[in-house]
């Protein structure tokens, strides 16, 4: 998905579901957990979730432990 701001294109980082379950150590389930529960915010495609990059590094800084 390519973004048009101030003359320059930036290219989206999407992550699905899978990548980011494998990335947790977590099972897909647990993923689709935190999207249905608002505390991951998704694209829905048809049947799949793309969840942005900067999105899943915000979700990380509000569940790290302080």
């Amino acid at each position: 998905m390519k973004l048009e701001k101030n003359n320059m294109i930036k290219e989206k980082e999407f992550y699905l579901v899978e990548e980011l379950a494998e990335k947790l150590r977590l099972s897909n389930m647990t993923i689709y957990r935190y999207i249905k529960a608002k505390k991951l915010k998704a694209y829905k495609l048809g049947k799949e979730f793309r969840i942005d990059k900067n999105e899943f590094y915000s979700f990380l800084n509000k569940v790290k432990t302080k």
